[in-house]
């Protein structure tokens, strides 16, 4: 037999087919494709998503808590006060106690404030008042603007990676049951044939 017509020629095998059996004997299916679709753009909602989120909402509550800031600092002022009366008591909190002071026009003005217990009647304390004349607390500062913008930040950015997560979760899974059915639709076509064959 002659070389040609030899099962067993050589040289390199034939491209015959070659493109037939890339095409049609993939093992891809439509919903595998679409999952890889599907998990590029929550990857890339994920990376584009996350920083801007966070970053955008931790500068909305450092812009808020310093307007907050501001405005505080331009309406509250302290005074050295008077108490009226000793503030009774033996442990380290501080109770609520009348306090007079003096403005800086003469009224004379009284309050609430709170102030160690122990403290006798008459002493100094320096309490925070409003331009109106009533005891406030302290002023928040720029570090409470600070850390309440990373910490809305912080929370924004995990916000934003649970969706992704639970988005990425349910898709599956409603993938899953989608492919499972296929799965039973097609045994049940070709069930009846392969097991046919063993009972002939």
């Amino acid at each position: 037999m002659s070389a040609q017509g030899s099962p067993y020629a050589s040289g390199p095998p034939s491209d015959r087919g070659s493109g037939a059996r890339g095409a049609a004997g993939s093992l891809s299916r439509a919903s595998d494709r679409f999952e890889r679709w599907f998990l590029r753009v929550l990857t890339v909602v994920l990376v584009v998503g996350l920083p801007l989120a966070a970053a955008g909402a931790g500068l909305a509550s450092y812009e808020a808590s310093m307007r907050t800031v501001r405005v505080q600092a331009a309406d509250r002022h302290q005074v050295t006060a008077r108490l009226t009366s000793k503030v009774r008591g033996q442990d380290w909190a501080k109770r609520p106690a009348r306090v007079r002071w003096t403005d800086a026009d003469g009224t004379v003005r009284t309050g609430t404030a709170l102030v160690p217990t122990g403290t006798p009647a008459g002493a100094a304390v320096r309490v925070w008042v409003t331009r109106a004349g009533t005891v406030t607390t302290a002023p928040v500062g720029p570090l409470n603007a600070t850390t309440s913008g990373w910490l809305v930040g912080a929370m924004a950015g995990l916000g934003v990676a649970a969706v992704a997560y639970a988005v990425r979760e349910g898709g599956l899974v409603l993938l899953n049951r989608r492919r499972y059915a296929q799965w039973e639709a097609e045994w049940d076509v070709v069930e009846p044939r392969w097991s046919g064959r063993f009972r002939r």
